[in-house]
C-alpha cells in the first residue's frame, strides 16, 4: 500500500468499534502502520525479529515487561526491543494507539495465534 493522500486517524478509529484487531491505514518502505483500539490485557508475547511501537493516541496504556510497567499517555511512545516479552494493558478503559511494524509480523509473535490485520 502507498500512500495516495492524508489519513485522517480520528476518522479512520471512528469507523470500528472492535478491539484488538489492528486496522492498516498505511504503509511505507515494507512496514504498517496501523490503528487498533484496545481495552483490558493482551497475551504476553515477544517478537524476535522485530521491535514493537506503540503510540498512544487517545487513553492511558501500560506496557508491562517482566522487570517493570511502562506507563503511556497520549502524545507518547514506546519501542519495545526485539525478543523481549511483553504485554500491552488498556486498564484505565479504552486506548487508542498507533502500531508501525513490518508487514506481515503477526500481533502476537506467533502466525498461528494472530488476528488479521484488516486495510480500511
Amino acid at each position: 500500500m502507498t500512500m495516495q493522500d492524508k489519513v485522517n486517524l480520528a476518522e479512520k478509529l471512528a469507523s470500528f468499534s472492535d478491539h484488538w484487531k489492528p486496522r492498516i491505514v498505511g504503509g511505507y518502505n515494507g512496514n504498517d502502520i496501523m490503528v487498533v483500539r484496545i481495552e483490558g490485557p493482551f497475551d504476553w508475547h515477544k517478537h524476535d525479529e522485530t521491535d514493537d511501537l506503540f503510540l498512544v493516541i487517545e487513553g492511558k496504556l501500560d506496557i508491562e515487561l517482566r522487570d517493570r510497567i511502562v506507563t503511556l499517555t497520549a502524545g507518547e511512545l514506546f519501542v519495545v526491543p526485539a525478543g523481549v516479552e511483553h504485554r500491552p494493558v488498556a486498564r484505565y478503559g479504552e486506548v487508542k494507539i498507533l502500531l508501525i511494524e513490518p508487514s506481515g509480523t503477526p500481533n502476537t509473535g506467533d502466525p498461528a495465534t494472530a488476528v488479521e490485520k484488516l486495510r480500511i
